[in-house]
């Protein structure tokens, strides 16, 4: 499925948009082997909304998976299953999620936006940072927005994968990213670097004169009923973003709901629903997974239904299933080498226990209860 892309705003429509509002493998099936249920596993968990012998067959093979610490699956806000595995910790306990830090971090920059914090995706990275670009920078420097660091189109030599340590052993990470040289021009292909997240994090800490971690507490940890607590920052005290926030795999879930739903908890509109509509479009592919890339999300589909995930590495996903009014959250040992096969398991997981079990537990969806921002996006060409 091609789904439709990126269009520039200008900054009043932005504002007006969001005003109006205020809401590596591609996912793919294959056979799943069936362990014996885990000792820690809640009687049960198998209910509403789930049938409940493929949801046992789910259980069993998330069992199987050495590296996996914790499984939740809610279904229209409802938590029909939360199970630990392998000595993991108590589910409201926070726990490293790597990665999937850049996805909320994108809700912050949305909830900026909205504030006036942030002028919006077209907003120069110099207009904020220019103090710490290079004495004789790279003109294209000159071009680097918003919108190119959340969709990983800066164009500037990545600071993920091989380059990373060099990066985080730098004695200040903004001017070390800031100085990469350009391997691609501002808004050409994806280039997956946490530098570019840390950039964001950077620019809401200096625009509003508050750290990011203050921010989270406030617009999202608040809102929402979960702890966020301190996570580490660079040399220059900025926290680090799009990488090793803490949050518990409940707390995980609950911002997933948020975005299932538009922005929306308990009655409040905590993210603009116009800022998820642009962060789960379509911006550019990623060449190492085959999934699309939005503003700080992962696009793709699973066992034919489009889903929207945040993927933190060693397999710290939230996945939201918006036409099945799925959440579902795994983590795993953050620690452990890399490894693809276990990434693979958990779409498996997803695409041939959890899905089919949802398909075969309840009605289908109801598409005009749906908030806009849950439904997936039009296809397009």
């Amino acid at each position: 499925m091609i789904l439709s892309g990126f269009r520039t705003r200008p900054r009043s429509a932005w504002l007006a948009l969001i005003g109006a509002a205020l809401a590596l493998a591609p996912l793919a099936a294959c056979s799943a082997q069936v362990a014996a249920p885990p000792a820690e596993a809640p009687p049960g968990a198998a209910t509403r909304g789930l049938d409940p012998v493929l949801m046992d067959q789910a259980v069993r093979t998330a069992a199987a998976l050495p590296r996996i610490r914790s499984l939740l699956v809610l279904r229209d806000g409802e938590t029909l299953a939360e199970h630990r595995f392998n000595g993991g910790p108590p589910l409201d306990r926070p726990v490293n999620i790597k990665s999937a830090s850049k996805s909320v971090l994108s809700a912050l920059v949305g909830v900026a936006i909205a504030r006036g914090v942030i002028e919006g995706p077209d907003q120069s990275v110099l207009s904020v940072l220019k103090t710490d670009a290079p004495a004789t920078p790279d003109p294209r420097l000159q071009q680097l927005t918003v919108a190119h660091l959340l969709s990983m189109r800066a164009g500037l030599e990545r600071t993920s994968g091989t380059y990373y340590g060099r990066w985080v052993t730098s004695p200040n990470w903004v001017r070390y990213a800031l100085s990469r040289p350009f391997v691609d021009e501002p808004g050409g292909n994806m280039l997956y670097s946490t530098g570019s997240t840390h950039l964001l994090s950077a620019m809401l800490t200096r625009a509003s004169g508050r750290s990011t971690l203050a921010l989270a507490q406030e617009w999202l940890g608040k809102p929402l009923g979960v702890q966020i607590p301190p996570w580490p920052r660079d040399p220059q005290g900025i926290y680090f973003g799009g990488n090793d926030m803490l949050l518990s795999p409940r707390a995980l879930a609950r911002f997933g709901e948020l975005y299932r739903n538009g922005g929306r908890a308990g009655g409040q509109q905590v993210v603009p629903e116009a800022w998820i509509e642009e962060s789960w479009r379509r911006r550019t592919v990623s060449s190492r997974s085959g999934n699309a890339y939005g503003y700080g999300w992962f696009i793709g589909e699973t066992a034919g239904h489009p889903v929207r995930f945040a993927w933190g590495y060693g397999g710290q996903m939230l996945y939201i299933v918006p036409d099945l009014r799925l959440t579902v959250v795994m983590t795993s040992d953050p620690y452990s080498p890399r490894e693809r096969d276990h990434i693979g398991a958990l779409h498996r997981l997803l695409a041939e226990a959890i899905v089919p079990a949802a398909e075969k537990g309840g009605p289908g969806p109801d598409r005009l209860s749906t908030p806009a921002a849950a439904r997936p996006a039009s296809p397009r060409g």
